[in-house]
Parts: C-alpha cells; structure tokens; sequence
C-alpha cells in the first residue's frame, strides 16, 4: 500500500495564556504556545504580543494545556479502522495508543491463523461483515493504520500470535526450528516498525509457553531497541510468582520490561500493592529497565472464555467448543474453576456474584449483559459452572465479562510509584463494556488527582505523556517543547472529569475542550471534528518516527 502523500502545510495555531503542564513533572507555568505546520514552533511569555500572524488564536485563560495523553494499554486494534475517528479516546485527550496487547492481534497472520483469530478475540474487537482483511505482515497492518486515523499508534509485536503461525496451539515447547521460526517473526514484526512484543500468558496459545520460549523471545526484542509488554501469568494466587518471572526474563535477556495493567487483584492480594512495588524497586535497583501501566478503576475486564483452563483450550477455537459439549470434560472444568482454582481465572477459585457479563456476540443473548453468572444461575435454577459453560457454548466464545475483584489501596499504592504510566484496558465492543475505554485519562485528572489529591496535577499528566513517551522511544512527543510534535490538549482542570460509568459505559469525558493530533483538531470546544490525522509511529534505530 502507498503511503499517503504528505499533507498540506497547516495553518498557525496560537494558543494564549494557557497553564502549561509540560509532560515532564516541572512545575506548571503559563505561556503563549504556537504551533506551525503541525510542530510546536515558540513557547513565550503571556500575550507573545503583536499580530497573529493569520494564526487561529485560541482562548486558553483557565485551561491547562498538556501533551497529549498517550495510552500504554489499548485494544482498539481493529476498533481503530473501522471507526477511525475513535471518539472514545479523542475525548479523553489520548492522541497516542499502543495496539498489540496480551499476545494476541491481527499481525503477523496468515490464512490458517486469522480466521482462528478472528473468533478468539471477537469479544474484544468484534468481528464485523464485510471488513477488508487483506493485511498480513505488521508492516501491511501499520499501513493500514496510515490510511486515515484520529490517533496516532504503535505496535506491539504478539507472542501469541507468532506461536500459532509457528506451532498452532499446542501446548508443548517448542522445537529449535519452530524457536528459530518464532525469533525470525519477532525479528520481523520489529523491522516493520512495532515498538516491542506483548505476551498473554493466561490466554492460549500464549500460556503454553516457559520461561526459556521468553526469554529467546525477549533477547530479539532487546537487540531491536524494542520492550517486553506481558500480561502475566496470574493476578490472583501466583500475582507475585508472576511478576517475577518476568523481572528474570527481562534479566536474561537484557530486554526493558513494562509490566502492562499490573494489578494485585482478588481477595489473596487485598492490602499486597506494597510487596509488588518492593519486587518493582529491587528489580530497578539491579539495573532492570522496568515501568508499568494501570487503569484507575477496580473491576477488570476480559473475555468469560479467558477463566477456562488452559487445557480446556488446546487446539484453538473449535477444540474448546467440543470440549464445552462433551459431559466428561464439562465435569473436569467444572472442578478445576469450582474447587481447585483455574490456572485461567489466575489459581483462584471462581466467585460468580463478581463475573458480569458485558457484551454477547449472539444477541439471543442480549438478556444476559448486565447479570452476572451467580444471578443468572439463580434464576434457571443451575449451577454458576453451567451457566458459564453453557454461555460459552452458545455465544461460541464471543462473551466479554467484568470481574468485581479489585482493591483500592492497591489502586492508590501502584499509581503514586515512580514507574507508573496510564493504561486503559479498555475494550470498545459490546453492550455494555467497561467504562475505563472512555474515562480513564479524565478519571486520573479529575477524581485521583483533584478530588483525591492521590497525585499532583503534573504528577498525573507525566504519567500519560512524557513518561510514556520515553518508554516508547518517541522522536519529539511527549513533552511540550519547541521542535516537537503537536500532539496536545487542552482542559478544564476543575472540570475534566469522565461521565462513563458502568449502567452508561459510552459516554465522553468532561472539561476536555480542545485535542490536537499532529497539529491538526480532532477535538474542538467539546466535539469530535472527524478529522484523522494519526499515523503509524514506526520503530527506526533511533526512536519512533511516523513515515
């Protein structure tokens, strides 16, 4: 695919008398911004003086205006084509998302592993009619991305999908050529342009994978410039296990580590945020280029098939379906997730008053969003595990879930550490999806930082900017300076505030007045203008560059 022709120079844009919160941590100061051609041009005192220019001046007496905020976390993968103007982000100020999460997305693919694919994650990106599929590689995908986006995006290279291309989903390790083969795609995908490479290590087929798969993974990263995304093995009984054997992973093979939604979640890990962080300070004095992500909110989010057990899931999509209608292994299931503690819902045993569901594929369905399997049980008179399977087995594995399993204090403790960035987590389809796709920047600003006091105003705005942009190794984003992209917002600081809630989960964050991505408004007083001016922004030796 061609790569678009470079736009028209743009008009100036002078913004006057704004509270500047630079991305960097620094004290807050106001200032005159202008903004030519999509770059940040000159930085001045209040009222720059003089004539405009023809620059479109606005008003920012009272606003702060900040970088625009860059989400660690996201899965709008294909959300992000389909409705390129993503308002569910633009809203909230993001002018940057990293796509390829928990080891599972559209690139690389071939004809056998897609259409799989395809069905895995339809609970988080849907599935529409008609949709062009003709990408494979990462560097085709990307491509796509540069047809016309609202933001700008970077890819994570995923482990999972790069073992169905080498192995399908067996769960064994793997042979020397099939290692070789795994290492040659990772090695790829980052020569195309991905920033680093995701695992999820609770979903198939990534959780068949040991340490050594990793770490040979992982030392292909490294020699790349690229990080280490994983979604761990456990956030339930084995959270800290977990998080260790990815700091050892990111020891043996010299790769950073960004330990994505890192959550001490479940009623094991009440109070436990302290000895995560312990492991994450240790881990960085030894000399481990180690950051995190999380959402400010306590319920998570995922598929209802992801609480299988991984054998339960062997052999991919229409394997876990035969197994779901066969009464021998129905029973098998039902003790591990009942009694023992399914490796998928992360060794806990499972409590169906905290499952809800939040979104079905086959709207026969419709009646069960918004109950959770505890409830529905309830109400056919059957056990919590039956239900569950038999959702499953009629929604062909499409159900998306919130988990009530969460905690507070540990919100609190992970959010104040100094290698916390933001993340959203958030999935974009279904009827009722977790609010976070929609409120987790303005949740920061407005309930964490000025009714919390959890963070200083330019606390939280380094964590979604300028700490973030390190970690991704963006050329000029992420800080408010002269020569730098002019990916901005602009908002209310005592009103940004996210309206999203969990019964209204669509709903567009307050106080957010005006977004600029690459100099261009995607946002303006308020509303969405449609305009798509995000990129691709493509890994080089140097950095991240958008071609």
């Amino acid at each position: 695919m061609a790569r678009p022709e470079a736009p028209a120079p743009r008009p100036d844009l002078l913004l006057r008398g704004a509270t500047v919160v630079d991305g960097s941590g620094a004290e807050r100061y106001r200032a005159d911004v202008r903004v030519t051609d999509g770059v940040i041009a000159e930085i001045g005192r209040p009222d720059l003086g003089g004539d405009p220019g023809g620059a479109r001046t606005i008003d920012a007496d009272g606003l702060v205006l900040a970088p625009g905020f860059i989400d660690m976390h996201a899965h709008s993968d294909l959300r992000l084509l389909v409705e390129p103007e993503h308002p569910s982000r633009v809203t909230q100020g993001v002018t940057c998302e990293v796509l390829g999460q928990d080891g599972l997305s559209y690139a690389p693919v071939d004809d056998r592993t897609l259409p799989a694919l395809r069905r895995q994650i339809a609970g988080w990106n849907g599935d529409p009619d008609g949709f062009d599929w003709s990408w494979r590689g990462v560097g085709e995908y990307l491509d796509r991305l540069d047809g016309g986006i609202a933001v700008n995006a970077c890819y994570l290279v995923p482990h999972g999908s790069v073992r169905m291309l080498a192995m399908g989903w067996d769960n064994r390790p793997p042979t020397p050529a099939e290692l070789d083969r795994m290492r040659h795609l990772v090695a790829q995908g980052l020569r195309e342009g991905a920033v680093g490479m995701s695992s999820g290590l609770t979903y198939t087929p990534g959780m068949y994978a040991d340490t050594a798969e990793l770490v040979a993974l992982c030392e292909v990263v490294a020699s790349y410039g690229g990080y280490h995304a994983p979604h761990q093995r456990s956030y339930g009984a084995g959270a800290l296990e977990g998080y260790a054997e990815m700091v050892e992973i990111a020891r043996r093979s010299g790769c950073p580590l960004h330990l994505t939604h890192a959550t001490m979640n479940f009623g094991v890990n009440e109070g436990r945020a302290g000895e995560l962080l312990d492991l994450v300070d240790r881990a960085i004095a030894d000399g481990c280029d180690l950051t995190l992500d999380s959402y400010p909110y306590l319920p998570g989010s995922t598929t209802l098939a992801a609480l299988l057990p991984s054998w339960a899931t062997e052999g991919g999509p229409d394997a876990t379906l035969g197994r779901l209608a066969d009464p021998a292994a129905r029973e098998r299931i039902r003790v591990e997730v009942e009694e023992k503690g399914s490796d998928g819902c992360h060794g806990v045993v499972a409590d169906w008053a905290t499952v809800q569901i939040s979104g079905v594929g086959n709207q026969a369905l419709a009646a069960t969003v918004g109950r959770t399997v505890a409830e529905l049980a309830a109400e056919r008179g059957s056990g919590g595990t039956e239900v569950f399977l038999d959702l499953l087995l009629e929604d062909a594995l499409a159900t998306t879930i919130l988990q009530h399993v969460g905690h507070e204090e540990n919100v609190r403790a992970i959010m104040r550490h100094s290698a916390h960035t933001a993340g959203s987590d958030g999935l974009l389809v279904g009827a009722r999806p977790h609010p976070r796709a929609w409120g987790t920047f303005a949740r920061y600003l407005g309930r964490y930082s000025r009714e919390l006091g959890v963070l200083t105003l330019e606390e939280t705005v380094a964590r979604m900017t300028g700490r973030p942009a390190r970690r991704l190794r963006l050329d000029r984003r992420g800080l408010i300076r002269p020569g730098h992209h002019a990916d901005l917002v602009l908002f209310d600081p005592a009103a940004v505030r996210d309206t999203a809630t969990f019964d209204e989960p669509r709903l567009p964050a307050a106080g957010i007045e005006h977004v600029y991505v690459n100099g261009v408004a995607v946002v303006e007083r308020g509303r969405t203008t449609g305009a798509r001016p995000g990129r691709a922004l493509r890994r080089t030796e140097q950095g991240v560059r958008a071609l």
